[in-house]
């Protein structure tokens, strides 16, 4: 093939990653070289980030969807998407990514107190420098010796904030400045520190930590030797246990320092695990310890029960990532090594806010504009496709040496648009966004399709108005597979029939179905109880939904009369325990709205006391009725109808599980196996084992990096995997 002949691309699937892989693949400087057609099932883009306006330019997501302060590759993907998309601010008020994306740091946690009662512990995550996106400085934050040494240095500053608690107007004064010595010094300093008694006093304690912080930042610049671990973890032993007294004698019934023992705690144990286990000289890094659950892993490095309870853990590295095998809820589990990673990213990496959420639906500041700069750029949508089989090329004719191919794609053609191209976008108050259904009027025989309630993007709705068959040579020369883990074995059976790899692959890499509802009401979060900072952002709470964002900054972005505008948006979501036997996607929406409807009633007026009636019982009187017009609005638990609520049960709608041991049966992005088949998804062995944005778009970079070369792998930020 001719440097000069175009290559075309079958990218199957309208996610994140596959949305990224097109995007980087159709680049200017890439001339052209890439043809892109995007075949995906409905009438939107978006996976699971998906989103649609409903009764009032309403917004109704999938869940909850709030980006990280860490995601360094997906802010850039989104900071150059509306830098070439160069919309006009006076035509429309999301013009840029600063418009699209604000900081939102407010953080709490929920948790049970002694007595049995629900606190929330709230916290401000300070500004930090720069911007996600932001071309990175020389010193590179994402290795282990560098999480290491901001832990440390996180750890000296809580001790000193126990010791100007427990003593006031003791100031510490300022840091001692940092040490010239060796690593090698340094380690003796520690080791004569625990030989002469040295930690038993605060000042000891002290220098041991500054010591340690300082012996981290080195190694972050010059990585160390192996075979040094199992000393200092020694004296880190030690060290931890004088610091441990320290908190205990303390904290004593101070919840603000019970709370600070919990993170120094925590972070000691990080400490100690990392050197115990060679994690700072293991090239595998934090996948040295996939096979182990994180709180098992946290238990073998002498991680306190009370710290192995508490809500930083169960919220931070259970509930919002829906680490629940099965979705059962007695069964926690997630890979030690991506919740270290994850953890330590989000903490130490972040930069100007901890949270950005989105000024919009992720459907109207996303997806929208990927979808408008595509469409500019020349690529293709194939909208109303629903993918049947990747067919592979018989190997009975494969030549001697030859690798296998995909040699063709089978699709479902769902609907027809009546005249030309689908319009999949509509406008509100000048904003390109999704709507929750399609538009029937544009599809042949489209009032039919409604009355009988053709729901096309539904798995099980298997009707169809056509078929399409893609052939290699004819259609494509490759194809980007952008489906989610669990279509998998439905889109891809001979494949996974015929391939151990594959086989293995969706057998350890499984997902979790979610449940998630928003409510409207006719108050604000400060006339329902709520005594923290509105635009708070909660995890940790009661099952079955544990956490909850005030979502209120949305309401100027739907289409409310002035007189009828609801006072506030609320966003709760949860994983969704599985059921023993398969049920339609009816039932187990069903399912959820009785959830809902319990949870409602029993628990959240530990939440929002305000919310709660003199009998105990919530005030569904709260719940905005929405377009009831002229119609009495419904009383009691049935107005719970006016307000959105999913249950995400498709397989690609499935959360992708980060399992024990579960990492190294995922594919990369990079495996050639096959001659043209390329993978992209959060459930790709990205660097990132987490099923989040950052992770799909990485994945997505690399897909394209397979393909063309670009980005290079050094321009993927965070890409550690070996």
């Amino acid at each position: 093939m001719s440097q000069q002949t175009p290559i075309r691309i079958a990218i199957l699937g309208g996610g994140c990653a596959a949305m990224t892989a097109a995007f980087e693949l159709t680049r200017p400087e890439h001339q052209g070289r890439y043809h892109v057609t995007v075949y995906q099932q409905g009438w939107r883009l978006g996976g699971k980030g998906a989103s649609g306006r409903g009764p009032a330019d309403r917004i109704e997501e999938h869940g909850l969807h709030i980006w990280m302060g860490f995601y360094e590759n997906a802010f850039r993907v989104m900071r150059d998407c509306y830098a070439e998309l160069g919309r006009d601010p006076a035509a429309c008020h999301i013009a840029t990514w600063r418009d699209a994306f604000f900081p939102a740091s407010e953080i709490g946690l929920a948790e049970r107190t002694d007595e049995g009662r629900w606190s929330s512990w709230i916290s401000s995550f300070p500004a930090m420098p720069g911007l996600p996106g932001d071309p990175l400085t020389s010193e590179n934050p994402f290795t282990v010796s560098g999480y290491l040494w901001r832990s440390a240095r996180l750890l000296l500053t809580l001790l000193e904030s126990v010791r100007e608690r427990a003593a006031p107007g003791n100031a510490p004064g300022e840091p001692a400045p940092p040490s010239p010595l060796s690593p090698e010094a340094l380690v003796a300093q520690l080791g004569r520190l625990v030989r002469y008694g040295g930690l038993a006093t605060l000042a000891g304690i002290f220098e041991g930590l500054r010591a340690l912080q300082t012996l981290f930042e080195l190694w972050s610049r010059l990585p160390p030797q192996r075979g040094g671990e199992g000393l200092l973890a020694h004296l880190v032993d030690a060290l931890g246990r004088s610091a441990s007294r320290l908190l205990q004698e303390t904290a004593g019934k101070d919840p603000e320092l019970r709370r600070i023992w919990t993170i120094a705690d925590l972070l000691l144990t990080v400490i100690r695990g990392s050197l115990r286990f060679g994690l700072v000289t293991d090239p595998r890094g934090f996948d040295a310890i996939d096979g182990y659950d994180y709180r098992e892993w946290l238990a073998l490095n002498g991680a306190s029960r009370s710290t192995l309870d508490s809500a930083f853990v169960r919220a931070g590295a259970y509930n919002l990532s829906f680490s629940y095998q099965d979705g059962n809820l007695s069964l926690p589990r997630t890979s030690a090594g991506q919740a270290l990673r994850g953890a330590l990213r989000m903490f130490f990496t972040y930069r100007g806010a901890f949270f950005w959420k989105m000024s919009a639906g992720m459907g109207d500041v996303v997806f929208a504009p990927l979808y408008e700069v595509l469409r500019r750029r020349g690529v293709r949508f194939e909208l109303f496709h629903r993918l049947e089989n990747v067919k592979l090329a018989d190997p009975a004719r494969l030549a001697p040496g030859e690798k296998p191919y995909v040699e063709a794609v089978e699709l479902a053609v769902q609907a027809r648009a009546r005249l030309g191209e689908y319009q999949p976008l509509i406008d509100v108050r000048g904003l390109p966004c999704w709507p929750s259904r399609p538009d029937f009027s544009q599809l042949e025989d489209g009032e039919r399709l409604e009355s009988e309630g053709w729901d096309l993007e539904s798995f099980q709705d298997r009707r169809q108005v056509g078929s399409r068959i893609l052939k290699v040579r004819e259609d494509f020369d490759c194809v980007i597979l952008g489906v989610g883990i669990g279509a998998i074995p439905h889109v891809c059976r001979e494949i996974v029939a015929r391939d151990p790899r594959w086989r293995q692959m969706v057998q350890a890499v499984q997902s979790a179905e979610t449940q998630a509802f928003q409510l409207w009401m006719d108050a604000d979060v400060a006339a329902l109880g709520w005594t923290g900072p509105p635009g708070v952002t909660l995890s940790g709470f009661v099952e079955p939904f544990d956490t909850w964002a005030d979502m209120s900054h949305l309401l100027p972005e739907e289409s409310w009369p002035a007189e009828r505008r609801p006072r506030s948006i609320a966003y709760f979501c949860s994983v969704l325990p599985t059921p023993a036997a398969g049920t339609d996607p009816a039932a187990r929406r069903e399912e959820v709205r009785q959830n809902a409807v319990r949870f409602l009633e029993r628990d959240v007026r530990h939440l929002w006391p305000g919310a709660a009636a003199p009998d105990g019982r919530f005030r569904w009187d709260l719940l905005h009725p929405g377009d009831a017009g002229e119609h009495p609005a419904p009383e009691g638990p049935e107005r719970f109808a006016t307000q959105f609520w999913t249950a995400n049960v498709n397989p690609s709608d499935r959360y992708t599980l980060s399992l024990p041991g579960s990492a190294r049966s995922r594919i990369s992005p990079l495996d050639n196996s096959y001659d043209n088949l390329i993978l992209t998804g959060d459930w790709t062995a990205c660097g990132l084992i987490a099923g989040c944005v950052e992770a799909a778009v990485m994945s997505g970079r690399l897909a394209a990096h397979a393909l063309a070369g670009r980005p290079r792998l050094e321009e993927i930020v965070g890409f550690d995997h070996p």
